[in-house]
């Protein structure tokens, strides 16, 4: 059986939190409004926590328009708040989406971006232009030539990680490949 790989690499026009020399990576291909999106968003925290500087983390957008109506400009959003302030406001803007994911219209996005340092009213504008839309379609695309189908979908060091969801059993995967990554490099 082959397992499903990443289609896109990483590149630097991801959102990534962590360093590239991290030895495991863990993508998530997500939708703000996804309620099992938002389940997995404390999970996701508490691994990036437990994993530290071993891990790097990359969030990419895979809004689901038909289920979610708000998902793409929530998507959109961050990314306007991503280009006016910043990776910081990007995080600030992708952890307050998440966690207030039952008010997601634009006037709240207005006042979340706010909260992660940027204008509203700036975001609003980029909005109302469709300024992000190509981009986030660029990432939904993307996931789609991965297998992506639905969401929450990671990936680990580029292979898709269709196992349990819970913060041990996820730690547990992480740290069989940051091990497996580590034991083949060569000594210093």
């Amino acid at each position: 059986m082959n397992a499903v790989r990443l289609a896109p690499p990483v590149t630097d026009h991801d959102h990534v939190q962590g360093d590239a020399s991290a030895v495991v990576t863990l993508i998530e291909y997500g939708d703000f409004e996804c309620p099992h999106c938002g389940r997995a968003y404390p999970i996701l925290k508490r691994v990036k926590t437990r994993l530290g500087p071993r891990l790097r983390f990359v969030y990419r957008h895979f809004p689901v328009g038909e289920s979610h109506p708000h998902a793409e400009h929530a998507a959109e959003a961050a990314e306007s708040a991503s280009a006016r302030g910043g990776p910081g406001a990007f995080w600030a803007m992708h952890d307050l989406l998440f966690e207030h994911q039952n008010a997601l219209d634009d006037a709240s996005l207005a006042r979340y971006a706010e909260q992660a340092g940027v204008e509203g009213e700036a975001v609003l504008v980029d909005l109302r232009e469709g300024r992000y839309r190509e981009r986030i379609r660029e990432s939904f695309m993307g996931g789609a030539r991965s297998g992506v189908n639905g969401t929450p979908t990671l990936f680990i060091d580029g292979i898709r990680y269709d196992g349990p969801r819970d913060e041990q059993t996820l730690v547990a995967a992480l740290e069989l490949v940051a091990e497996e990554a580590e034991g083949g490099r060569a000594p210093a």
